[in-house]
């Protein structure tokens, strides 16, 4: 059975990079989202098994998005893949749920290596 996957990030080139990432054999449902507003509605839509994330958007930012699933103790595993890499923001995403930190660009073999990491491939 396919996995639903939401991959989240303002800009469409950014999600297109994720998409092309993600490995070859991997069985997805795939979700995009422009915001953190419409990651949370594929959430509570039941598209985001695994939620792709960045952290710096409009409408809601991915720290919000992060706050909210953890308030509503969400099923969701979500990493976090952002140009913002500091390392406080990074401790911050793992203190609030996320899984993992990949900076942009992603790359197949990074994002297959925390794939593995976390169980999912």
């Amino acid at each position: 059975m396919a996995m639903a996957v939401t991959v989240c990030d303002d800009s469409m080139m950014s999600r297109k990079s994720v998409i092309r990432a993600l490995p070859d054999d991997w069985d997805v449902e795939l979700t995009q989202a422009c915001n953190g507003r419409e990651a949370i509605e594929a959430c509570h839509a039941g598209k985001a098994e695994v939620l792709f994330l960045d952290l710096t958007m409009p409408v809601m930012d991915g720290l919000e998005v992060l706050q909210q699933l953890k308030q509503e103790d969400a099923n969701t595993v979500t990493i976090v893949i952002s140009a913002d890499f500091q390392a406080e923001v990074s401790q911050r995403v793992i203190e609030l749920g996320a899984l993992s930190f990949i900076t942009k660009p992603v790359t197949k073999e990074r994002l297959a290596d925390v794939l593995r990491q976390v169980g999912l491939i």
